[in-house]
């Protein structure tokens, strides 16, 4: 799984990258502004995401960027933990 890390200005194609990235590996990713309070970000298994209980990686961030990059490195994690 690639998930991109270092620091990022707004409106960096990176966070696109990391998307993509982890499209290819069969996750789809929910983003949702939610006021001022922040974005949260899910990623879930692609063709599984009204299922409770497919979310892999989620993350509740204050810009979509580091929401994107905290929930695919959950999602990373969990695969890894997986493989054991």
């Amino acid at each position: 799984m690639t998930v991109l890390s270092g620091r990022s200005a707004r409106g960096s194609t990176r966070g696109l990258v990391s998307v993509a990235g982890m499209h290819r590996q069969g996750y789809g990713l929910q983003l949702t502004q939610n006021d001022e309070r922040g974005w949260p970000a899910t990623f879930f298994t692609t063709g599984m995401e009204h299922s409770p209980t497919s979310a892999t990686g989620t993350a509740w961030e204050r810009t979509p960027w580091h929401a994107t990059q905290r929930a695919a490195w959950e999602a990373s994690v969990k695969a890894k933990e997986g493989d054991r």
